[in-house]
């Protein structure tokens, strides 16, 4: 029902899917739908755990596909294979589900690359996904998010108790944070906790006192709630740098799964911050092409970012294809080519 997902509702179904929760309140399909699942999850907590309930969800809406095939159709047992079309962060709890399935991940080693979740899904389009993460994420979970002058600011220790905004921080072999003092030289410390707290930022920032007594009413002295914030880092920051590896290590997707991309391009998008490494402020420093919050490059996975050139993709994502639109990281999903390339992927591109 909300706005943000309208126009990939609207593509769905021009394209003949039939939304469960008649999202689209024009069309009436009658008793025709069993085609078409929207998954909702709360984006602020891990995406590991919002993969596992991505499994139960698919199993759920499989029995239901199979109960209807028997029904309408007389076919026992049906092998049903999902498609999914995931924007955004949803586009990184997929790939995880994808290569782990519902496998926990480690705290100190990588899950076995199974790719149990692609025995369930013959095709995922990909769209905004900021794979290498978001330097907006570092911005926000250091400096708060402020939504307009008549509306409440997110305070950085209130952004900083979602695990999920760490795990999409932007990779610091890509240079995404500099240091003020030199913008040549690459600070690589961004899931390091001494060095969040050496900065204080987020939950290590001192200022954030006042947040912290809303946060944590139980808590009556003020160094056990620092302590308790401290901790919440710590484990959000190991948990980023344990997902990020899961997801940046190079594998070859299986012959039965297309992996499809939409993003975004020539939208001027943060892609720089530069760290006073004295006073830990944190501000903008440069910009290159994107769909407003995720870079291009980020969208690609591209590793030669930060690293040597060369004229062909490098990325540990083995894509089947990729489509870039000139809008903004909601915008495009409104845009017809949007829905002409993402029916195209769907219905038209060959199995």
């Amino acid at each position: 029902s909300l706005d943000a997902y309208i126009g990939i509702l609207r593509s769905l179904g021009i394209g003949g899917y039939r939304d469960e929760n008649g999202a689209l309140k024009d069309l009436d399909y009658g008793p025709d739908h069993f085609t078409c699942f929207q998954f909702d999850y709360d984006w602020r907590r891990d995406n590991v755990e919002n993969a596992r309930r991505l499994h139960a969800f698919i199993q759920k809406k499989r029995a239901y596909v199979q109960r209807e095939y028997e029904q309408r159709y007389g076919v026992e047992d049906y092998d049903v294979q999902f498609d999914i079309v995931a924007h955004s962060m949803g586009s990184l709890l997929t790939r995880y589900y994808l290569r782990y399935g519902t496998a926990e991940l480690p705290d100190d080693e990588m899950p076995d690359l199974t790719w149990d979740g692609a025995n369930h899904v013959e095709r995922a389009v990909l769209v905004g996904p900021p794979n290498a993460g978001s330097a907006h994420a570092l911005d926000q979970l250091v400096n708060g998010r402020d939504f307009g002058r008549f509306a409440p600011k997110y305070e950085s220790a209130l952004l900083g108790t979602m695990p999920s905004l760490y795990q999409l921080l932007p990779r610091g072999r890509h240079g995404a944070l500099r240091a003020a003092a030199d913008t040549s030289v690459v600070v690589d410390s961004l899931y390091s906790p001494s060095f969040w707290k050496r900065m204080e930022w987020g939950l290590a920032d001192p200022d954030q006192a006042d947040m912290l007594r809303t946060l944590l009413p139980s808590v009556d002295d003020s160094t056990a709630r620092r302590r308790t914030a401290r901790a919440h880092l710590r484990k959000s920051l190991a948990r980023a740098r344990q997902f990020a590896a899961a997801l940046d290590r190079p594998a070859d997707r299986p012959d039965s799964l297309d992996l499809m991309l939409i993003a975004g391009d020539a939208t001027p998008t943060l892609a720089q911050m530069q760290v006073d490494r004295t006073t830990g402020a944190l501000d903008p420093l440069g910009e290159a092409p994107g769909d407003g919050t995720v870079l291009r490059s980020s969208a690609l996975m591209d590793e030669r970012v930060g690293g040597e050139w060369r004229p062909s993709l490098r990325s540990p994502v083995d894509w089947s294809h990729a489509t870039f639109l000139f809008e903004d990281h909601v915008e495009m999903t409104a845009d017809p080519a949007f829905t002409d390339n993402l029916l195209y992927y769907l219905l038209v591109h060959p199995r």
